[in-house]
């Protein structure tokens, strides 16, 4: 396996999910089979790959897996979500729909709404989008301003929760909206 290639620089095409485990783990021989049927049912919407924490220590240290299993889902390069223990084919699959989501841009380019913003979207310009959004908020209504919150944190999940982006666009909505 290799991680640059089979996650990194995959997932940019696709969602990537990585399963850490071990061969000894109870919780993770539970998990796999759920991850792997979940993976499959999505049509490869989805990519799964598994890293052996035994194996790959490097791995296991670069992204700080203090438990396992641990799931990281990669979008873009970095990671977007994650958890960590045996969970429920449910919760496995929630995980997945959400990862596996149209994005903004998707949903703006469908619905046709929201032109300006969704041309920075499609030049992939994050950064003019979430200004777009913050300078409307300021003066919307109600409804309006629900739907920015809304279109913000659907990009800070997109970006990734610890994006520099997502960070400082976050402090600044909630000033803006509260």
């Amino acid at each position: 396996m290799d991680f640059e290639r089979d996650v990194i620089e995959r997932s940019a095409d696709v969602p990537v999910v990585v399963d850490f485990w071990a061969d000894w783990c109870g919780p993770c021989k539970m998990l796999g089979p759920v991850l792997e049927s979940a993976v499959a049912e999505r049509e490869g919407k989805v990519e799964l790959v598994k890293v052996d924490v035994d194996a790959e220590q490097a791995l296991a240290q670069q992204f700080d897996i203090r438990g396992i299993p641990a799931v990281k889902a990669f979008r873009n390069g970095r990671v977007v979500s994650e958890f960590t223990g045996a969970q429920a084919p449910q919760a496995v699959a929630a995980f997945l729909d959400e990862l596996t989501a149209p994005s903004l841009a998707e949903e703006l380019r469908e619905s046709g709404a929201e032109s300006e913003l969704a041309a920075a979207l499609a030049r992939g310009d994050h950064e003019a989008a979430l200004e777009l959004l913050l300078a409307e908020a300021a003066d919307a209504d109600a409804e309006r301003r629900d739907e920015i919150r809304r279109m913000m944190v659907t990009l800070f999940g997109e970006l990734g929760q610890d994006h520099p982006l997502s960070q400082s666009y976050r402090r600044r909505l909630a000033a803006t909206l509260y």
